[in-house]
């Protein structure tokens, strides 16, 4: 059965390369390509595996994986970017993305880990391998969640609010856009019942957070 794969990334050169180099392969095809987030979230349902960038134009990889994995749970998505950090790959994971490579992986280690996802596993990169690990580990051990009326991810911003950062740091850290964490923060604040983003520093600090 062939691989039908799209390519989502907004550097050009880079994009049409690994378009050039999945199309040399048996049993795997280039279905679409997409230079943004508006285009990536419009691929249709004839495409199997997306190749996923996580800075593009005019908004994150990691959003777009999530609303197309909520819009089609069979799709998988293998993350393929410069950043190695931990936030970029703990949200990729999270997102529903089912392999995180490198831009530095070789020709071989992309063709097997877009066989690999299409297959249904899971694959990581050797230098993003032991970060999921640590991740799921500290999952398993972790206690009590702090402030459960908070979703994931505006737990995760509320975290980086109370060690100090400011939005345009967040929104580095995350790979999310500027107006993303401006709304994440409103909604934390307004959940939380506080009067604003100092409050909610404090209480986030009561709770062991930042």
């Amino acid at each position: 059965m062939t691989v039908r794969v799209a390519v989502v990334d907004d550097h050009p050169v880079f994009r049409l390369g690994m378009v050039a180099l999945l199309g040399s392969l048996d049993g795997i095809s280039v279905v679409a390509q997409a230079a943004s987030a508006t285009e990536a979230a419009a691929l249709g349902a004839d495409v199997d595996v997306v190749l996923m960038d996580l800075n593009l134009g005019d908004g994150s990889g990691v959003e777009v994986t999530r609303d197309l994995v909520r819009r089609r749970p069979d799709l998988r998505v293998l993350v393929v970017t410069m950043h190695a950090d931990d936030e970029s790959v703990v949200a990729s994971l999270r997102a529903g993305a089912r392999g995180y490579l490198l831009k530095g992986a070789t020709p071989e280690e992309v063709e097997r880990a877009v066989r690999a996802v299409a297959n249904g596993e899971v694959i990581l990169g050797p230098d993003v391998a032991a970060t999921a690990v640590s991740y799921v580990a500290g999952r398993r051990t972790a206690r009590a969640v702090p402030f459960p009326q908070l979703t994931d991810r505006e737990r995760e911003v509320l975290d980086l609010v109370a060690r100090g950062y400011d939005n345009a740091t967040i929104s580095r850290r995350l790979v999310l856009s500027p107006k993303t964490v401006r709304n994440h923060v409103t909604n934390v604040v307004a959940k939380l019942g506080v009067p604003d983003r100092s409050a909610a520093i404090v209480r986030a600090r009561e709770e062991g957070l930042g």
